[in-house]
Formats: C-alpha cells, structure tokens, sequence
C-alpha cells in the first residue's frame, strides 16, 4: 500500500502541462492632488470643480462570466487626494437606470448593484485593502491578504461614501481618510489598485485591470496609480470609550441564593489606536467588554475532539491575518487546517476549573474569564516587515459558594498572562517570505487548579518562495511546544484524547507518572502550481505525539503524519450553457508514528456554474484502508469499516427574490458498519429590497453498530464497551434582516437545536484488529440487566454484577436567539440594543425530536438577557 501511495505522488507531481501564463499588460492611473481647489463634497454627485483637474479611466473589461470581452455598460473612475484622504469618483453607466438593484443589506452585505476600489498601499503585491459601496449605499469593506486567497469582512475602517442615481446610470463618491490605510514615506510613491463592478442584472463582474481568471493570486495582477507626490503617512490616534448595561432573566430555583430570578450589572471601559509610526499601529483596552453580539451555533461532539468556533471580537478580529499561523493547510483538506499556533479564543474563554460543593451548598461562577487588559502592537514596514505582538492578562476568577449560612470562595481559573509576537519578512520582489512566531502562556497557580499547565510555549518558522511570476509556488512551516506543570497536569495531558499515551499497543509512546513538562514538534512542506487551467499541490504535514498546543492555539490531534496530494481543473471561457466548471482530485495516507498506516482517502469533487447563474456541486469519496488511535479512548488501534460517500447540492439564482441552496451527503461502511445521511437547506425570501428572511433546517441520520460507550475492569482486563448508536440531529436556524437606513438595521437570528441518541445491543471490543467487522466483538446484551438508569454487566454468571455503567442514551436540547438594533449614528461610533434567549437542557432520549423539542423549549422559561452598549469614536 505504501509502494502505491508514493506512485501516486509522483504520478501527480510530475503529470502536469506547463503552459506559459499569459502576459497583461499593467495600467496606470495619472492622479494629482487637490491643490488650490477645495475638497469635493461626498454626496454622490461628482459635480465639484476639483473632479475636472483629473481624467477618466474607464475601458473596464468582463471578468465574468465571460473573462476579457466587452462588458454590457461601461464604467468609470477618477482619482484625487490631499494630505488627508484619498477621493475616489464612480461613473456607473446604465442604459435603463430603472433597472438599477438596490438593495439594502447589513454591512458587508455586497448586495444588489455595487462597485469596488481594492489599494495595495503597502505595494506588497500580497495584501490590499477594499472598499465597496453599492447602488442603495450600503458600504463594505474587506482586508486582502494572501494574494487574494482571503477576503476578511470583519475589518471596519472609518470611510465615507454616498451615492446617486440619474439618467446615465449611477454615480458614487468614497473619502477615504489616509489614517485607515498604511504605507510607507517616500517622494514619490506607487500603489496598487484594482476596481470591480457587479451588474446585478447578468450577474456579470468587470474589472478596471484585466485579470486573468487563471492568474495565480489577485493582489500582485492590479493596476498601478501614479502620482502620489509628498504624501506624508499620518499617525493615527483614535479613542473609543463605551458603556454598557444588561440586565437578565432566568427562571428562579428555590433555596438557590444564586438563582432569585434576575440580575443586572454596568460597566464602561475605553479602547485607542496609537499609531507609533506611519505602518505600525498600538491597540490598547482599558477594561474592555469581549463579549459577542452574535450567539455561537449549536454543536455537538461524541468523539471527544473539541469543536472550533470563529472569532467574533473585534479587538482579535483587527490585524489578525498578521498573527495567523495556520500551519497545516492545505489545498487538499483534511489534514487540520485550522491548526493553529494562536487561536485568540483561548482568552478570555470559560473557566477550566469548578468548585467542590458540600452537601447543602450551592455556587456561581463567571460564565467567562475577566480580560483585564490588552495590546497589540501591528502594522507592515514598507520594507516588507509585519510584525505583531499581542499581550493579555486575563483575571483570577473565583466562584462564590454559600450553604445559606456562610460564603467562601474558591478559585476556578488563575490569574493568567498571554503573549504573542509573529513577524514576517518580504524579500525576492515580494516573490519570497520567511516568518516566525512565538507564544507565552504562564499561570499564577500557586498550588491551586494543578490540573492546568504552568507554563505553556509554542513556536514556528514558515516560507514561501514563488517563481515564473507566481505560477509555482514551494512552502513550508516548523512549530514546537513546550508544557510544564505539576505531576498530575501533565499526566492528564499525556492520557487526553489527542495524545493517549496509555495506549498498550504502543510501544513508541508510553505514560510517565514522574513528568513535569513535555515537548513536541510538528509541521508542513508542500509544493505546487497556482496559476493555469491546471494546478496542483501536494505535500506532507506532521505533529509529533508530544505536540501540545492547546493553551494559547488550536490543535485536533498528535501523533500523524499525512502525505496529500491535489489537481484541479478549471475552465475560463464558458460553454454553451455552462458558465465555468471546476474538477477537483485530492488523496490522503496518515500514519501514525509507529509507522502504522491508519488511512488512505481518495476524493473527487467539483462545480458547475450554469448560465442561468444556479450551481450545481457534487462528490464521491471513499475510504479504502481506516484505522483509528483514538476510538477507543487509550484502548488499542482499531481498525474501521471501509466507507463509501457522497455530496451534491445545488444553488439556485442569487438575484432572485427567493433563493434555495440545497445539499446532500451520505456515507456507508461495509459490512453495514455505519451510515450517515443528512440534508441541509437554505430558503431565502426578499419581498422588498429592506427586508429579508432565511430559513436554514438541517437534519442528520447517523448509524453506528460499533459506538464506543465506556471502559471497564472485568477480571483485570479493561472491557470497552460499544453498543449501536441511532442517533438523530435536527437545527432550524432562522434569520431576519431588516435594513431601514444603509446605517440602521433590525437583525434576529434564531435556532432551535436537538441532538439524541440511543443505545443497544452492548458489546466489547475483543480483536479490535480483525479483517471480518463481526469478529471485533462479542454480544453481552443477555448478560445485562438495567435498573435506575444502570446497566449491570455479569459476564461470569454467578449472579454478581461485575461492572456496571450509566445508560449512555442522551438528548441535548438548545434554544439561541438574539435580537439586535445596530445603530451607526456616526462613523465609527454604534450603539446597540440587544435581547438574546438561551435554553439548554438535557431531555428525554425516548422522545421524539419533535417532542423534545416541545417538552423542553416551548414550555419552558429561557435566560433573558437586555443589552445596551453605546460606544463614540474620535480620532485625529
């Protein structure tokens, strides 16, 4: 099987075509600046007299569907500037300007009629910052990094921009302040820029700078703007302070001194921008509030791994592709891609520790940790320098116990420091970087919460080198951790689901009782094409079985070593009824570090985009060879049912008033092993351009007849004991977005969740290696009895019970919801009024899903929460 994996590899690496990339020629905007002549106005109009000292630069060319052809209308754009802000003019032509979408949408919405200018004012040719504004002047901005491989929403610049509709079209007029941008100080200075145009109507996009559609990346093809004479970067200073005051509702418990009914607190706090020079910025909290206004969604897991969430906090959303260190990406997937050195939710995150209650007693604790404070210091040199550091002290949380008599305190989080510094360098014409990272987390234990690390350290160096403009690429990555702690910390972590050293079978991994610290490594190398109708990626990524990131990053699993393999084809002109298509194959073979070979997965997946602008994707995939290290919970490798799968889905129209997306998937293991089957959907209504409404239900199936349950001692020898699981999932999020004003908006989001699962026909595991899936276990069902909500297990028959567990049978039922008036009254300064309901509890795994969800939710009393937060900008 090895001898085959690696004539795969070279198969796939050597088996491609290597046509020459096509050569565009770059445009050039002449701009000047404003001189003698006062600032335009920003009300769309673009009738100033300064507009007239500059030309404009139309000739936009169709990117899609159609790539370099002519597009439907022209576009137009002019550009000014003075020793504060950049100006930015749209000429949007229309031949029927009554045909012009205009709908509303929250911000980042990118709806209906819009137009776009990306700046790479670093002239990085890898990052770029977005403004877009659309007909109705809803406006959106994203930061570029990655070449244009990502698109990050959740930057929001301080920006101005109205637009108008008349007989030729529509018009657009941006002021973009030059503290919101970063560059460099130089006489004479070059950008890059890049403007697209949406024509909601053919759903057609155009482009100020022709870019191929099979041009490796999106930053290094702009334009280029010329003209920028003495232009002085300016040192931004911003300071926006806040209130903030909730109040809550729960349903009252009787006798529970912590449980009366309600509660309510205030708080204020203040966060600046300092610029220390013109590309590097200080980001400091004073007291600052962290909580979300968004809900995170229901989730799930019964194979032990931890479930990543995305942050949703603007301070770690800020800069955060600087400090990112994704180190195990990969085009292929599937070999932990969100693996990450810093995951910026492990600050502030929920208690990791829970008081021990008496008989009588009862407790409160913080739902989640106190940030006293926070910094960050970021920003790109016009050297190619980014830098980012990034420090946080996070509080000693205590829970409060009272019997009704007395109060004592106990701690259930420490008094916790954090520290992150990541830079990079640009060398090679931007063609070449090298970067590292390093990460800190020291906890004040002093001989309390000894379950927890110390000390805990990661660190990293990545490239990536390209070459032949960027067609080929070559990269890599190198991490280490190093975790220090008492005895029994580190112990917990050498038995924790991601390293199970207390496997018998493993003699390359073994537990130590006596150890104070551990120490792994890990990491990728990878080659690949990125430009052309075909491009391909492969490589390999490893964590070694001490790798230990979990204190302050993200990290599924040690013990691994994965080689992945990914071709692709993709069309660029369109066929008769299909406007693009795209062919993915991708292969994955994961050892472990015994050298045992635990998977090989073979995918083939694609797209169509047809000409009635609806979608169609689909896969198959199948798994030929599966162990598992881990199924068993620090029991023995076991080997897995070979697997069958499948996805498809479609997507219908975008433009229309009522929108479908729906998606298929199934997956079945030989021998009747397991089977999973769900189907999600998306139903979006837009009666008018103000209002819109989603429904996204979502309902999975899944069978296993070999569900591990528990470990037991029978005869000293450990029984693991796995039954069949059913179990069924259902969600029905719902959202509404009613958009009153460009800058007023009226958001609910809401979703029921349950998830329940029965057990039967118990087993052990007794040759968890066998060929045959039926000789991996033996039946214990009629040596079983149950009473209480025990199951008593007498294997010997002598009428004693010799282990006994709980009835697995579960049913988790969640309630979310959140109410949100966002008010931008000014730029950069909101305020908000939010309700949000929360209901979790654990059910009856008899019923059904409906009735768990009518027993539980429907008549029961949620958390209330009422929320106003009001927070003012001001800035140089």
């Amino acid at each position: 099987m090895r001898q085959i994996c690696f004539l795969l590899f070279l198969l796939q690496a050597c088996f491609f075509p290597l046509w020459a990339q096509e050569e565009v020629p770059k445009r050039v905007y002449q701009t000047r600046a404003l001189g003698e002549f006062a600032p335009p106005k920003i009300d769309g109009l673009v009738n100033d007299p300064c507009w007239q000292t500059v030309e404009w630069s139309g000739k936009y060319v169709e990117w899609s569907p159609e790539e370099n052809t002519t597009p439907s209308e022209e576009t137009s754009l002019k550009i000014l500037y003075d020793n504060k802000n950049i100006y930015v003019a749209f000429r949007c032509f229309d031949h029927d300007p009554s045909g012009i979408v205009k709908r509303l949408s929250r911000r980042d919405g990118f709806d209906g009629d819009w137009v776009e200018i990306n700046i790479d004012s670093f002239r990085d040719f890898r990052t770029a910052f977005s403004f877009t504004i659309s007909a109705a002047g809803v406006k959106g901005e994203e930061f570029i990094s990655n070449n244009g491989a990502n698109w990050d929403p959740t930057w929001n610049p301080i920006w101005y921009a109205k637009t108008q509709i008349d007989s030729l079209g529509w018009t657009a007029e941006i002021r973009i302040p030059l503290s919101q941008l970063r560059f460099g100080e130089a006489g004479e200075q070059v950008w890059g820029i890049q403007s697209t145009r949406r024509y909601f109507r053919k759903e057609e996009r155009s482009l100020w700078q022709r870019s191929p559609l099979n041009a490796p990346g999106w930053v290094s093809n702009f334009g280029e703007l010329h003209g920028l004479s003495n232009l002085k970067p300016r040192r931004p200073f911003a300071v926006k302070p806040y209130i903030l005051g909730d109040g809550r509702t729960f349903p009252a418990v009787a006798g529970n001194p912590f449980r009366d009914g309600r509660d309510s607190r205030f708080s204020s706090g203040l966060d600046a921008k300092i610029g220390v020079s013109s590309d590097i910025m200080l980001d400091v909290s004073i007291n600052p509030d962290f909580g979300q206004v968004e809900a995170d969604p229901s989730a799930i897991a019964l194979d032990g791994f931890q479930i990543f969430f995305p942050e949703q906090r603007p301070f770690f959303i800020e800069s955060k592709n600087i400090f990112d260190y994704k180190f195990a990406a990969s085009q292929a997937g599937n070999t932990f891609g969100f693996d990450n050195l810093f995951y910026s939710r492990r600050i502030g995150r929920a208690p990791q520790g829970f008081p021990s209650l008496r008989a009588g007693e009862f407790s409160e604790q913080p739902e989640i940790t106190t940030i006293l404070g926070a910094a960050k210091l970021s920003g790109k040199t016009k050297n190619g320098w980014s830098i980012g550091i990034l420090e946080s002290i996070t509080a000693d949380e205590e829970a409060t116990i009272s019997n009704l008599q007395t109060t004592r305190r106990e701690s259930v989080e420490p008094l916790t420091n954090y520290f992150v510094s990541r830079i990079q360098k640009d060398m090679n014409k931007r063609n070449t970087f090298i970067g590292g990272i390093v990460t800190a987390t020291n906890r004040q234990l002093e001989g309390k919460l000894d379950h927890l690390h110390k000390a805990a350290y990661s660190g990293g160096l990545d490239f990536k080198h390209q070459w032949q403009n960027r067609r080929y690429y070559t990269g890599g990555s190198l991490v280490f951790s190093r975790v220090s702690g008492s005895q029994q910390a580190i112990l917990n972590t050498q038995r924790s689901i991601r390293h199970l050293f207390q496997r018998s079978d493993a003699d390359y991994v073994d537990i130590d009782t006596s150890r104070t610290a551990l120490s792994g490594s890990g990491g990728n190398l990878q080659i690949g094409k990125a430009s052309g109708n075909w491009r391909f990626e492969t490589g390999a990524t490893w964590h070694s079985p001490e790798l230990e990131l979990n204190d302050l990053g993200f990290q599924i699993r040690a013990d691994d070593i994965r080689h992945y393999g990914w071709a692709s084809y993709r069309t660029t002109k369109p066929l008769k009824r299909i406007r693009q298509f795209t062919v993915n194959y991708t292969q994955l073979a994961a050892f472990d570090y015994g050298g045992n070979l635990n998977d090989i997965t073979l995918n083939i997946n694609g797209w169509v985009h047809l000409k009635n602008n609806w979608w169609i994707n689909g896969a198959l995939f199948s798994t030929p060879l599966s162990y598992s290290n881990t199924v068993l919970r620090g029991g023995p490798r076991m080997r897995l049912e070979e697997s069958l799968g499948y996805r498809n889905g479609i997507i219908s129209d975008s433009r229309r008033q009522i929108r479908l997306t729906l998606n298929h998937s199934g997956e079945w293991g030989s021998e009747g092993a397991h089977r999973t089957h769900e189907i999600q959907g998306n139903l979006t209504w837009q009666p008018t351009n103000a209002l819109q409404l989603s429904v996204i239900p979502r309902l999975r199936f899944h069978r296993n007849r070999l569900e591990y349950v528990t470990t037991r001692s029978f005869e000293s020898q450990a029984r693991f004991i796995a039954a069949n699981l059913d179990q069924h999932t259902f969600e029905l999020p719902l959202r509404l977005d009613y958009i009153l004003l460009p800058n007023l908006s009226i958001q609910y989001w809401g979703q029921p969740f349950i998830s329940r699962g029965r057990y039967q026909h118990f087993k052990y595991v007794s040759d968890p290696l066998a060929s045959n899936f039926r000789d991996r276990f033996t039946q214990i069902d009629e040596q079983l009895s149950f009473a209480n909500g025990v199951y008593s297990a007498d294997e010997n028959g002598d009428g004693n019970s010799d282990y006994q567990f709980s009835n697995p049978d579960f049913a988790f039922i969640q309630w979310r919801a959140n109410l949100v008036l966002r008010w931008e009254y000014i730029p950069g300064s909101e305020l908000f009024l939010v309700w949000s309901q929360d209901l979790s509890r654990f059910g009856d795994a008899s019923q059904t899903l409906y009735d768990g969800l009518d027993s539980n939710i429907l008549d029961k009393q949620p958390q209330n929460i009422f929320l106003i937060k009001a927070t003012y900008h001001l800035m140089n």
